[in-house]
């Protein structure tokens, strides 16, 4: 699956379609916030429809805005009505260790069959029991893994080689991407998907030397054909 842009931009989301190089979408309220959805549930409703249907099949990640037990299960289930492509984000657990996060992934993934990706997780134990949980997708924060003093590829090697052997079908997802290295870095390590805000595609795509490169070839037929 390879890249998912990390916004609640419909412009870049339209835009990178177009170039045929995302497979997927994820938001949280931080992205959403920073990209200019202020308008409550209703406008997330809005915002979400528009971009699943733009990137339909891929899937588009949207992460409930409770930690309620309760709450989480009503917001999952409005979630997944709005698309069929729609994804449900719940952290692997909630602001001060609470563990029923847990309960609610299990309960989602099982009894009403939702896709749930398992959140704002630092560690591969943590993808692993979300895995185990039902989890359809276990995101690990690799930018804030690498900040803590840990090298995040290890932790998705080592993630790898137990989900593979326990025949576990979640996909790793890689966010807090901080670098473009990251990307091939954290896909070679055995990611199924790294998640990318549209600065950092951008840089991915355009490079200095193919700049001047390029420059270079127009400037060249230019002149041939002034020629001719």
């Amino acid at each position: 699956m390879a890249i998912f842009l990390d916004t609640g931009n419909v412009q870049e989301v339209e835009k990178y379609m177009k170039m045929g190089v995302i497979r997927g979408v994820t938001t949280n309220p931080t992205i959403l916030l920073k990209d200019g959805v202020k308008g409550g549930k209703k406008e997330i409703e809005e915002i979400s429809i528009q971009i699943a249907k733009l990137i339909y099949p891929y899937p588009l990640s949207v992460e409930v805005t409770s930690n309620d037990y309760r709450e989480m299960i009503v917001e999952a289930e409005e979630y997944s009505k709005w698309a069929e492509n729609i994804n449900v984000k719940i952290t692997i657990h909630g602001p001060n260790g609470e563990m029923d996060n847990l309960v609610v992934i299990h309960e989602l993934a099982t009894k009403y069959k939702i896709q749930i990706n398992a959140t704002a997780m630092m560690s591969a134990q943590q993808c692993l029991l979300a895995a185990m949980s039902g989890a359809a997708y276990v995101s690990l924060f690799g930018g804030r893994v690498n900040n803590m003093g840990y090298n995040c590829s290890l932790e998705i090697k080592k993630l790898r080689t137990v989900l593979d052997s326990l025949e576990l079908k979640a996909k790793i997802i890689i966010g807090s991407t901080r670098e473009i290295l990251n990307v091939m870095e954290w896909l070679e390590a055995g990611a199924d998907i790294v998640t990318v805000v549209p600065d950092i595609l951008k840089g991915m795509i355009i490079h200095p030397y193919t700049k001047e490169t390029v420059q270079m070839f127009l400037k060249d037929a230019a002149e041939t054909n002034k020629r001719s």
